[in-house]
Formats: structure tokens, C-alpha cells, sequence
């Protein structure tokens, strides 16, 4: 085609033409995909004890933990969580966590050698200093911690407590993820979350001088009420404060699965073209500042572990968002966790009382999961190498998994100039990071037009 103006096509058509609901990819297959049938169970438990045995001297394994209450609803959160400010449900849920360790440690001949930890939410810091520290010495008593280990928890700015930060610290964890999201009081009342700037202020301090060396911020963009002036006086405030990291992510409005976000309608949000104004001015205020941008919707400083990881070509991405740690096994405890053992999938009921029912019957409380066919391996590492490093090498039998539709497609983004491909590779260009979403999915198998996508997943953009 002629210039390069012309090789791109006007942003807001490309916009409206890629703005679909396609998977974020946090696993291939994505979980709607997932074939759980009878047998699972053992098969993931035979399946964990393989990988075990593969990795725990080599790369040491991670663990995902879900605490799941909050004292409040955020109405933009679409995660598994149960509202409540009675604390007592703590107890039970941290023996019920406990005994589902217990099942793993017998699967291994030996202690885990453990590389990676983090406390999801919900609100991890909902639960007392004193209770993390015995849910986390009681997990860490049977196995070894590596040197170089990556322990890490989200944190409500509004209560994450000195001594949450203190007796987190003494146990290993040297990294804090606030959940920030904007700053502004009309956008925080419509979501839910009034968090005092103050508030991030004070946490942040108080995790530097508790030695916590990477700090990260979440922060959102799409959500109701948001300019391109409340962006802008967001990152200002987050300039000030300069987090180690930065997860810029996009609004997810899954209305018909979130109740909460029933309380404002599209009116309130940005639509398509302006959405991606809001993360653009966000991204360009980021990179004028010095921070590097990694992957998908990912910042972080050029001294920090990530970007150095992301130079190198070794930063990972699993169900924990992209780390430096790379383990093959991740085991996820808690409701709704989710466990990745390299060759399989499996996915903890949702259901927090049902779990902790499951658990005190002695069973293990997976409703969910998948094992991996050769194909869908290879279809994996082809979908993780374009969504952490932006490119992949392509061989023939990886060519044979596309259809002539889906070659088609890519030829067709090669000349929006959202990638770069031939026989041998695939590159994202700067002007694709937008749709790596979209690029990813021609590689997915499941993706075809399939109308049940506009309940299943978020729009890419």
C-alpha cells in the first residue's frame, strides 16, 4: 500500500472493527473452554505429582491464595468475593485453606521448594495481622522458601495497616499491589471505592520503610464518569508517589454477571474511541515520566525486576499476571482458585461456603478444569509469546492450526499495520499492542464467530 499513512487505517475504524469481546488469555484454552468431566480430579492430582517432581529442584513451584471477603462492594470488580464486616469468618476459612495444603504436601516426596506466593481478593488486608501470620506460618512450616523469592499481596489502601506490612515483611513478602484504580471522587463514588489519595500516600510510605522494594499501582481505565482530565489528575497524583509498577487495566462491563455495575448504564461510560483516548493519555504520560511499557497494559521503571525480566526475555505470565518468577506449577488454594500444573488446568468451587463444606468433608473442592492436548500445549506457548514479548516464531505445523480464514485475517492486520508476518514469525508493532487481544485469538481454536462470546468474555479494547 502507499505511505505509511495509508498502511494505517483511521484509529477510530480500527477501533470499531477490533472493539469485540474476545479472551484475555490469562490461560490457553480460557476457562469458558474448559472440558472438566469425570476423573478430573485424580487426573490433576497425577498431573500436579509429574510436575512436582519435574520442577520443584530446578524452578521451586508457586501458590496463588483467594481471601475472598471485603467490607464493601466495588461495583467494577468481577472477582469471587463475599461482603461482609463480620471477622470471625476468618477462622474457618483460614483452617479450611490450610487443609487443602494439607492434600497437596501429601502428594510430594519432598518439601516444596517455594519460589512464588500471592494473597488475592477480595481483600486479602481484610483479614487481621495476626491471622495472616499464622494462615502464612502454618502454609510455610513444611517447605523451604527460596533465596530469590517473589512474595506478594493486594492491599486496600484504606486498611492495609503498618502492621499488615510489618508482619507480611518478616514472613518473606517484599511486594505490595494497591488497588488505586482513579483518584477522583465522582468516579470513585459511581465505583464504590472512596479511597483518600492521603490513604495511597500513607500505605506506600509505610510499605517502603517496611522494606517492600516493588510497589505496584492498578489502575483502570473506561470507568463511569472518567475525562481525559480526571486521567490526567489521576497520574499526576501517581507521578508524585512513582510505583515501581503500574497495571493499567481496561473496564470489563459485564453487567449481566456483576449486579453491581447495574447502577450505572453505557451513558455513564466512555464510549470505544474516547475509552482508548483515556488509556492512551494515561500510556503517554507513563513513558514521558520514564516508566517502560511491557506487554499488555503493564508499566514498570527501567531499574525494576519486570522491565529487566522483559528485556532479557524472560518474563512469564500466568494467572497472577505477568512475574519473573517462572515455575511450572502454580497451586491455587481457596474458593474460586485456580491451579496450573503445566499439563493441566483445574478451577476451586466458587462458592465460599461450599468450599469450606467440601474441604471439612475431606474433599478436594475442584468443580472445574482441563487437561492439555499436544495442540493446545503448542497453541500455548504461541499465545504466551505474543502476549509477554510482543512476537513468536512460527513453524509449519503451527501454520497448519490456522484455517485460510484466520490467514487471511492476519494478512488483512499486516496491512492495517498492527503486525508484522511471514512464514517464520509474528511481531507486534507498536500501533498492534492494542489489539494483541484480537491477534492472539486467530491462534485460538474456539474462536470463531461465535455469538456466545458477548456473554462470555470483555471487549478487547
Amino acid at each position: 500500500m502507499g505511505n505509511k499513512n495509508d498502511q494505517l487505517m483511521d484509529k477510530a475504524a480500527l477501533i470499531q472493527k477490533y472493539n469485540v469481546p474476545v479472551p484475555r488469555y490469562t490461560s490457553y484454552p480460557t476457562v469458558p473452554m474448559w472440558d472438566f468431566r469425570d476423573g478430573h480430579i485424580e487426573k490433576w492430582l497425577s498431573i500436579v505429582q509429574r510436575t512436582f517432581k519435574e520442577t520443584n529442584q530446578t524452578k521451586g513451584i508457586s501458590i496463588y491464595i483467594h481471601l475472598p471477603f471485603c467490607e464493601s462492594l466495588c461495583t467494577y470488580c468481577g472477582c469471587t468475593k463475599m461482603i461482609t464486616k463480620n471477622h470471625k469468618v476468618e477462622d474457618n476459612y483460614i483452617r479450611a485453606v490450610l487443609s487443602e495444603w494439607s492434600h497437596y504436601l501429601q502428594l510430594f516426596d519432598e518439601p516444596p521448594r517455594i519460589q512464588q506466593i500471592h494473597l488475592g481478593g477480595g481483600t486479602p488486608t481484610f483479614f487481621s495481622p495476626g491471622n495472616l501470620e499464622r494462615l502464612m506460618q502454618n502454609l510455610l512450616e513444611p517447605a523451604e522458601v527460596l533465596e530469590d523469592r517473589e512474595f506478594s499481596f493486594e492491599g486496600h489502601p484504606n486498611n492495609t495497616t503498618s502492621a499488615h506490612l510489618e508482619v507480611l515483611a518478616k514472613l518473606g513478602f517484599n511486594r505490595l499491589s494497591l488497588g488505586v484504580q482513579d483518584f477522583d471522587l465522582k468516579v470513585q463514588t459511581a465505583i464504590n471505592r472512596i479511597q483518600p489519595y492521603k490513604s495511597v500516600v500513607n500505605t506506600t510510605l509505610a510499605a517502603r520503610e517496611n522494606g517492600y522494594h516493588s510497589i505496584n499501582y492498578d489502575l483502570i481505565y473506561g470507568l463511569p464518569y472518567q475525562t481525559l482530565e480526571v486521567i490526567r489528575d489521576t497520574f499526576t497524583k501517581v507521578l508524585e508517589l512513582k510505583p515501581e509498577r503500574i497495571a493499567y487495566y481496561s473496564y470489563a462491563h459485564v453487567p449481566w454477571k456483576e449486579r453491581g455495575q447495574r447502577l450505572y448504564s453505557h451513558i455513564d461510560l466512555p464510549d470505544n474511541e474516547y475509552k482508548r483516548k483515556l488509556y492512551e493519555t494515561g500510556r503517554d504520560i507513563l513513558l514521558k515520566a520514564g516508566y517502560k511499557e511491557i506487554g499488555m497494559d503493564h508499566f514498570a521503571l527501567p531499574q525494576d525486576e519486570m522491565y529487566l525480566a522483559h528485556i532479557e526475555g524472560n518474563l512469564h505470565r500466568n494467572f497472577m499476571g505477568y512475574t519473573v518468577s517462572h515455575t511450572d506449577l502454580l497451586i491455587g488454594l481457596g474458593a474460586s482458585s485456580i491451579g496450573d500444573a503445566k499439563y493441566a488446568y483445574s478451577q476451586n468451587t466458587k462458592k465460599i461456603r461450599e468450599y469450606e463444606r467440601m474441604i471439612s468433608e475431606n474433599q478436594i473442592p475442584i468443580f472445574n478444569g482441563h487437561v492439555l492436548t499436544e495442540t493446545e500445549l503448542q497453541t500455548r506457548k504461541i499465545i504466551q509469546n505474543i502476549i509477554i514479548r510482543g512476537k513468536t516464531t512460527l513453524t509449519q505445523q503451527n501454520l497448519k492450526l490456522l484455517s485460510k480464514e484466520k490467514r487471511a485475517k492476519l494478512k488483512k492486520m499486516q496491512e492495517e499495520g498492527l503486525l508484522i508476518y511471514d512464514e517464520n514469525r509474528l511481531e507486534v508493532t507498536p500501533e498492534g499492542m492494542a489489539f494483541v487481544r484480537n491477534i492472539c485469538s486467530l491462534f485460538d481454536a474456539s474462536q470463531k464467530d461465535d455469538t456466545n462470546n458477548e456473554r462470555r468474555y470483555s471487549k478487547a479494547i
